[in-house]
């Protein structure tokens, strides 16, 4: 019942990233928001999802994992009543953040449920089953976002993507009061202060520069944050090896990144999430600002490409203790070539519409299911259970992260190359989709050779 819940909680933190970009016209028409405070109703949220998350394992593992999830659910369902009764995009963007903290109170927890209660011969299907939930919630955001925006109950436009979360959050609250576990590392002794405060300075000066730097015409304070934030992070990890020296307890144990399958993994997940949030975002404005669809419309295009990765996700999770490696290796060759597809089918002439591109993302979706799937596993596989806690923080701090880079970069190379008033809004979006599909292929081309240099095999199958 435990994993069950949490699992839960995993897929509408995730969802959460995603299924506001749907909705964002609807939030500009009705909040009068500008393109800066869209920018931060996407942002807020990733921002402090990203600083507080790897902090938030550590919580867990001396206050009680039971304890700070409760704490994430609540945090999480009250800022989406928050959000949903918004008046003005201020008030949403302060919400959103409040609520990215309640995502980053949860989220570990289910990795490090699963680590800690699932026993070694079963856990790597149960990874399978997270991959698959991360993976529909990242795909299903924009379907259901759509929906649910089409649906318009009780005429609330776009404030329902927020209060579909509130049933959810006090029906998971009742349960996990009852249900949940309560679990902790009885190695953690206390926090790690200063690596609380120069780690959360160092994700912060990273993250805010990639999510603001495209739009503010990356300016002489965005390069002063990047190199701030090396500094920070070279700091941070001084304060780690003294800590580790002296016997303390770091707050990331560098020892964990001495595990090839853990750093590669860590890379992999880097790849896989920059390419996943920038695409989806570029197709969602192309769709909506390009071809001028309704939410509902540009959700549903996504419908046929959900499918393909539910059942590649199934395909992949049954596959990969027979054939290890060798699952991640073809969908990670299918998955640059949906990318590499969709570009070359668009530069080659036909003006883009959905049912030109709908084969290709579903081919892209093939190749997700079959490598974000059991990536998962092969980052968390070699980690022992008492690090169970930071390692699913880090994993997380990297989607984020992840996310972070790739809508920065390919979100520069999208805007870049739309130009509707040389050439027409329909021809713009479909040369800049089509760029962008190009850059696209260049990241999973990189996480294509970091699946390649993976053990062969999970730990529990050597």
């Amino acid at each position: 019942m435990t994993i069950s819940i949490v699992l839960t909680a995993l897929f509408i933190a995730v969802l959460d990233s995603f299924i506001v970009v749907v909705a964002d016209p609807s939030i500009v028409a009705d909040l009068h928001a500008s393109p800066g405070d869209i920018q931060w109703v996407l942002a807020g949220y990733q921002l402090s999802y990203a600083v507080f998350i790897i902090t938030a394992t550590r919580l867990a593992d001396l206050y009680g994992r039971k304890r700070i999830f409760l704490l994430g659910v609540g945090l999480f369902t009250l800022s989406s009543v928050a959000c949903a009764l918004s008046p003005n995009a201020g008030s949403l963007i302060a919400a959103r953040v409040i609520q990215g903290l309640g995502a980053a109170l949860m989220v570990p927890q289910v990795f490090a449920y699963v680590t800690v209660l699932v026993p070694e011969a079963r856990r790597h299907g149960v990874y399978g089953v997270l991959g698959i939930v991360i993976g529909m919630a990242t795909i299903g955001g924009q379907v259901i976002g759509g929906l649910l925006i089409g649906a318009n109950l009780f005429d609330s436009g776009w404030r329902l993507v927020f209060w579909v979360n509130v049933p959810i959050g006090i029906v998971m609250l009742a349960l996990a009061v009852r249900h949940v576990q309560q679990t902790g590392s009885a190695a953690t002794r206390k926090l790690d202060m200063p690596g609380v405060l120069v780690l959360s300075a160092a994700l912060f000066l990273l993250v805010l520069p990639l999510i603001q730097g495209q739009g503010a015409g990356w300016p002489w304070w965005v390069w002063a944050c990047f190199a701030g934030s090396a500094v920070a992070f070279g700091l941070f990890v001084a304060i780690e090896r003294d800590l580790e020296r002296r016997d303390g307890d770091p707050l990331v144990p560098l020892t964990l990144f001495r595990q090839r399958s853990f750093s590669l993994g860590i890379i992999l997940v880097l790849a896989l999430y920059a390419l996943i949030y920038s695409y989806y975002l570029a197709l969602s404005v192309t769709m909506q600002q390009g071809l001028d669809m309704s939410a509902l419309g540009a959700g549903l295009v996504y419908t046929p490409a959900a499918i393909a990765f539910f059942v590649f996700s199934m395909v992949a999770s049954r596959t990969i203790p027979k054939y290890g490696r060798r699952v991640l290796e073809i969908g990670a060759i299918i998955l640059a070539s949906g990318y590499l597809a969709t570009g070359l089918l668009l530069m080659s002439g036909p003006r883009i519409t959905p049912l030109l591109v709908i084969p290709t993302l579903v081919l892209q979706s093939i190749g997700g299911g079959l490598v974000i799937t059991p990536a998962l596993n092969t980052v968390l596989s070699r980690v022992e259970p008492e690090s169970a806690g930071v390692a699913s923080g880090a994993l997380s701090t990297a989607q984020q992260c992840g996310g972070a880079v790739g809508v920065a970069i390919i979100g520069a190379v999208y805007f870049s190359s739309f130009h509707p008033a040389a050439v027409g809004r329909v021809a713009a979006a479909g040369h800049a989709f089509a760029v962008a599909s190009f850059g696209t292929f260049v990241i999973a081309v990189i996480a294509g050779i970091v699946v390649f240099l993976l053990p062969k095999r999970p730990a529990d199958q050597t």
